[in-house]
């Protein structure tokens, strides 16, 4: 530990993915000492107080208090236009609620006295709280870059990186496309701020990008993103926690099986992820290989049916599967990519919205993997599990981008960098 104890308060939300690498943070900082109190859904107290922390629940703002699909916050498997989905999402959860989250944050910050705030970087009131307060802030990334900046790769459809000035331009049109969708959530926005004598905002994305710090959970050397970043980002590299829920793996299968094992890992979260597993079942049904597909907490145990050599599990300690695992199938959230990547295992890549066409346009890019469509047909699966299986060069690249993210981890500090805002604000108060 670098300086005294300290207390630190961590906003967050039930994300599905988010949930792993965020209180993996949480986790790290009581490792060194400190404390760490626990601002969430309902749904995450048993897991943050299994770690050490203290918990409260969200009262005013949105929140769950159960996995159970019927009761997620914006169904956005329902919608086929994207941008109502963006729209739902904003006025849903990071604007209209914006008050709420700001209020209940307030709350805890009066009752812990922290002394840094650490805030999911959807989670746009609490960080209100956080300048009203005059708290150091620093917002937890549990993905890649998302957010539109100039320079700064298109986000949202996933394309491959521009690489000619046509690309740049395409880049640019979709970035300001993207901040004019979400800048409509700003009346809300900045009516929290009003509420605790805070000036107003000039564009959405500035509640983030004024914070004292960025921290990004990703491997700079995977995101492309990284070079356009403001100064006050920094990439601390991917928290590869499995989720405290993964069961026990007993393989059902011989040691020496002798044919490739492939893990089929679809999203913590649901999107309605049932027709494309079955078919990614059957594809690999079809082939020599032995596969594993994981459920996740969100699909009854019956969603998915077993084949000969296609196990169906809840759930399975994913690090353990990685180590010997010849290839991924996957809808491409950034915890089971990178966790795969880590590991030096190519994927097939399948995904299904929110931030995962941009992670999977980044794998391609990579060389690690190839991107299908969510409607993938059996034949297509099984023509990208064999292209994946039987081309060095995905697994070379995956080996490549292992290394440097190994290299990563042993160069970045998380716990270090939250510690050092909290110093570098303390010395710089204006």
């Amino acid at each position: 530990m670098n300086g005294p104890a300290r207390r630190f308060l961590l906003a967050m939300w039930e994300g599905g993915g988010t949930v792993p690498p965020e209180l993996g943070v949480a986790r790290r900082l009581l490792e060194r000492g400190h404390q760490v109190h626990v601002l969430g859904d309902p749904t995450i107290a048993q897991r943050a107080e299994a770690l050490g922390c203290t918990f409260a629940p969200w009262q005013r703002a949105p929140h769950r208090t159960s996995l159970d699909p019927a009761e997620d916050l914006f169904r956005d498997w329902e919608l086929s236009n994207p941008v109502a989905a963006i729209g739902n999402f904003r006025d849903g959860f990071m604007a209209g609620p914006a008050g709420g989250f700001a209020r209940d944050t307030l709350e805890q910050i009066a009752s812990t006295h922290p002394d840094a705030l650490l805030v999911d970087g959807m989670i746009l009131g609490a960080m209100v709280a956080g300048e009203a307060a005059r708290v150091p802030v620093a917002a937890l990334m549990p993905n890649i870059w998302m957010i539109p900046v100039p320079g700064g790769p298109a986000v949202g459809p996933g394309f491959a990186p521009a690489r000619s000035a046509v690309g740049r331009t395409r880049d640019a049109v979709v970035r300001a496309f993207a901040t004019r969708m979400f800048d409509r959530g700003l009346p809300a926005l900045n009516a929290a701020r009003a509420t605790y004598g805070l000036a107003p905002l000039r564009s959405f994305w500035q509640q983030v990008l004024d914070l004292d710090r960025i921290l990004v959970l990703t491997s700079s050397a995977f995101d492309v993103a990284a070079s356009a970043v403001p100064d006050n980002v920094r990439y601390v590299g991917p928290i590869l926690d499995d989720p405290q829920w993964a069961d026990p793996w007993a393989p059902p299968w011989s040691a020496d099986a002798g044919t490739p094992l492939v893990l089929v890992g679809f999203t913590s979260n649901y999107q309605g992820q049932e027709p494309q597993l079955r078919r990614v079942v059957e594809a690999l049904s079809g082939l020599p290989v032995r596969a594993v597909v994981t459920l996740g907490q969100m699909l009854e145990a019956d969603a998915v049916t077993a084949t000969d050599n296609v196990a169906v599990v809840r759930s399975a300690p994913h690090a353990d599967l990685l180590a010997e695992a010849s290839a991924v199938v996957t809808h491409c959230g950034h915890g089971t990519t990178l966790k795969s990547l880590a590991a030096g295992v190519p994927m097939v890549c399948m995904p299904m919205g929110r931030d995962q066409n941009d992670t999977a346009a980044r794998v391609v890019h990579h060389g690690a993997g190839l991107r299908l469509r969510p409607t993938a047909s059996v034949a297509q699966i099984q023509a990208a599990v064999r292209a994946v299986l039987h081309d060095e060069r995905f697994r070379d690249n995956a080996a490549r981008l292992a290394a440097e993210i190994a290299e990563e981890h042993r160069a970045v500090d998380v716990v270090a960098e939250i510690e050092g805002l909290i110093g570098a604000v303390q010395a710089d108060p204006g």
